[in-house]
């Protein structure tokens, strides 16, 4: 496993084009407040990327990045 990506919805897909509706249910987005983590690939970079105005994303260290004591 590698880093991830938290999602959150901030916004309304109504009034948005359908491919822009498809593409948060796509990421697992089902409405306002809504957070999912994915993986953090070009894939998923490029559909945050095509929705974000609708969604905020943070990085999420996986279990195999952090430190080790």
């Amino acid at each position: 496993m590698g880093a991830r990506l938290r999602v959150t919805q901030v916004k309304s897909t109504i009034s948005h084009i359908a491919r822009n509706r498809a593409t948060a249910r796509a990421l697992g987005l089902r409405k306002i407040g809504h957070t999912v983590e994915v993986a953090d690939n070009p894939a998923t970079r490029g559909m945050v990327r095509q929705i974000r105005f609708l969604v905020s994303v943070e990085e999420v260290a996986g279990p195999d990045t952090q430190e080790k004591s």
